[in-house]
C-alpha cells in the first residue's frame, strides 16, 4: 500500500503518507491535517504508529500536519493511517493542503470557515484533476481576523464583514469578492487551472503570469493588499463563545513525544494543530480545562504567551537531515536561554527549511552560526 515511489528530478518528492521522503534517519512520513483539525482517537493512533514504527518525537509542521521520523514500516503505518480516517483519498492524500484559522467559529473572527474547510477538502478530493496539484501548493481560509491570509498560501479566501470573502493569490487580494457559495468553487477551479499551466512550477509565485488563473473572474475591489505574517500562536486560557475553553499549547521547537500527544488525546475533545506548530485542545468544559492544564503544563507543553520558546524555532537538523551541518534543535534549545524580541530561527543549511515569513535566520557553518537577511 504504501512503498517508496521512485522519483527524478521533475517529480514532487513534497512528503506524504504514501509518498514517503527517505530522510537521513529513515522514511519520513507526513499526515495532512486539513484545517489541523484531528480528534483524540486519531491522535492516539498517530502516538501508536510513532512508538511502534518510528520516532515517538513527533514533529508539528508550519502548515498544521504532523509527520513521523524514522518509519520502519510504511505499509502498517499506512494502514493504520487508513483505518483511523487520515487518508480519505490515496490519490488526493499529498493535495488536501489547507490552513484555516484555528480558532474559526470558537473565538472571534467575522465568520465561521469551518464548513468551508469541509468542503474545500471533499472538493478537492473529488476533482481528478487535483490529484496532480503538487504537494507544495496550499489554500487557506481566514474568518476574517487575518491570522493565516498573512501565510502567503497559494489560493485562499479572507472573510469580510460585509459577508463577502476576498479572493487572495499568493496572500494577496485579487479585488475579487466572492459570495460563501462561491468560496469553494473558485478555489477548485483556480487550482485546476493551475495544474493545467504550471509546467514545472510548484507554486503560484513560481508562475510568470497569473492572469490565466482569474479569467472570468472580474474584480470589484481595488487589488494588492497583503496581511502581515501572524508569528505566534494562540497559546493560554481562551475563552470559547459558547462557554467552554480552548487550551492552546505552545510546542517547543514543534516536536511533540508520542507519550504527550497521548495526554493531549486522553481529554478526548477535538484538537487543531496551527500553523504556528502549537496544539489547540477546544471544546473543554472549565473545570475539565482547569485539571488539563495542571497535567499538561509539566510535560513542557507552554501555556505562558510571553515564553521564550514562543520566539525560537528550528529546522529538523542532524541526525535527521544529511544536509544539516548542525544539531540545530539542541543550539535552539540553548538559546531559549538567552531570549531576545525578535524570533530566531536556526537552520543546518543554506535551504532555511521552516523559516518563518519574519525572523532573523540563523544557518550554521563550520564557525558557528551566521545571521541570514530577515526574509527567506
Amino acid at each position: 500500500m504504501a512503498g517508496n515511489m521512485t522519483r527524478t528530478r521533475d517529480q514532487d518528492a513534497c512528503p506524504g503518507a504514501l509518498t514517503v521522503h527517505q530522510a537521513a534517519d529513515g522514511a519520513l512520513v507526513r499526515i495532512r491535517l486539513p484545517g489541523g483539525m484531528i480528534t483524540s482517537a486519531q491522535l492516539t493512533t498517530l502516538a501508536q504508529i510513532a512508538e511502534q514504527f518510528g520516532s515517538p518525537a513527533m514533529e508539528l509542521t508550519s502548515r498544521g500536519n504532523i509527520q513521523i521520523r524514522a518509519v520502519t514500516d510504511t505499509d502498517n503505518a499506512a494502514r493504520a493511517l487508513t483505518a483511523a480516517g487520515l487518508l480519505p483519498s490515496p490519490t488526493h492524500e499529498r493535495a488536501r493542503n489547507i490552513v484555516a484559522s484555528p480558532l474559526s467559529g470558537r473565538s472571534g473572527g467575522v465568520t465561521d470557515v469551518r464548513p468551508l474547510l469541509i468542503d474545500l477538502d471533499r472538493a478537492i478530493q473529488e476533482e481528478p484533476v487535483l490529484a496532480g496539484l503538487p504537494g507544495r501548493f496550499w489554500f487557506s481560509l481566514d474568518d476574517g481576523r487575518g491570522d493565516v491570509s498573512g501565510i502567503d498560501a497559494d489560493a485562499g479566501v479572507h472573510a469580510r464583514d460585509d459577508g463577502t470573502f476576498a479572493l487572495l493569490l499568493a496572500g494577496r487580494d485579487t479585488g475579487v469578492r466572492l459570495d460563501s457559495g462561491d468560496a469553494v468553487p473558485t478555489l477548485i477551479e483556480v487550482a485546476r487551472r493551475f495544474v493545467d499551466i504550471r509546467g514545472t512550477a510548484w507554486r503560484i509565485t513560481e508562475l510568470d503570469n497569473h492572469s490565466a488563473l482569474l479569467d472570468g473572474l472580474d474584480p470589484s475591489a481595488p487589488a494588492g493588499a497583503t496581511w502581515p505574517p501572524t508569528m505566534t500562536p494562540p497559546v493560554g486560557w481562551i475563552e470559547q463563545r459558547d462557554g467552554d475553553v480552548a487550551l492552546g499549547a505552545a510546542v517547543p521547537l514543534g516536536v511533540v513525544q508520542a507519550r504527550v500527544a497521548r495526554f493531549l488525546a486522553a481529554i478526548e475533545a477535538p484538537l487543531v494543530i496551527t500553523p504556528w506548530r502549537s496544539v489547540l485542545v477546544c471544546d473543554v468544559p472549565e473545570g475539565v480545562a482547569d485539571t488539563a492544564l495542571r497535567v499538561l503544563a509539566p510535560l513542557g507543553l507552554v501555556f505562558d504567551e510571553n515564553s521564550p520558546w514562543l520566539r525560537v524555532s528550528a529546522c529538523t537538523g542532524s541526525p535527521g537531515c544529511a544536509k544539516s551541518i548542525a544539531d540545530v534543535r539542541a543550539d535552539a534549545a540553548q538559546a531559549v536561554e538567552a531570549p531576545t524580541e525578535t524570533h530566531r530561527h536556526f537552520v543546518g543549511c543554506e535551504r532555511a527549511c521552516g523559516s518563518p515569513p519574519t525572523a532573523e535566520v540563523l544557518i550554521a557553518t563550520e564557525d558557528g552560526y551566521r545571521l541570514r537577511s530577515t526574509s527567506p
